[in-house]
Order: structure tokens, then C-alpha cells, then sequence
């Protein structure tokens, strides 16, 4: 797998567990102010959303380029 095509590769995978990731935990205000959404998230943590994702993509990117890479999927 040559850099770029492992580039993309990751960032598929990133952006994909990252979606799956940033429902986890989110808690919407009980009292909402005029002008603020009812559902907008009481704190996101997005800083932590993001390292765990990182952290949950590396294996599984590597996983892929092992499968790419042996051609055992026959790509």
C-alpha cells in the first residue's frame, strides 16, 4: 500500500468511527434558553471523542493494510 492510497485509507476509517463514536455519552440540556436548540449537547467532548477514535482506528487501519497488502481479499 503505497502512502497516499494508506492516507485515504486511514482517514475513511477515522472519520467513519469517528461518526459512530460521537453519540456516545452526549446529554442535552434539561433547560434550554430562547435562541439555543433543545437538542445542542450540555458538553460534547470532542477532545476525548477524537483520541479514542484515533486510538480505535490505528489497529483497524492496520488490520486493513495486512488484509491489502496479502491480497487476501483479493483486491
Amino acid at each position: 500500500m503505497r502512502f497516499y492510497t494508506g492516507f485515504i485509507t486511514f482517514s475513511l476509517i477515522w472519520w467513519i468511527v469517528l461518526f459512530m463514536i460521537l453519540p456516545i455519552g452526549v446529554r442535552v440540556l434539561e433547560n434550554t434558553d430562547t435562541g439555543f436548540a433543545a437538542s445542542a449537547p450540555e458538553n460534547p467532548m470532542i477532545g476525548r471523542k477524537i483520541i479514542i477514535t484515533t486510538a480505535i482506528t490505528i489497529p483497524l487501519f492496520f488490520i486493513v493494510k495486512w488484509l491489502i497488502d496479502t491480497n487476501i481479499l483479493g483486491i
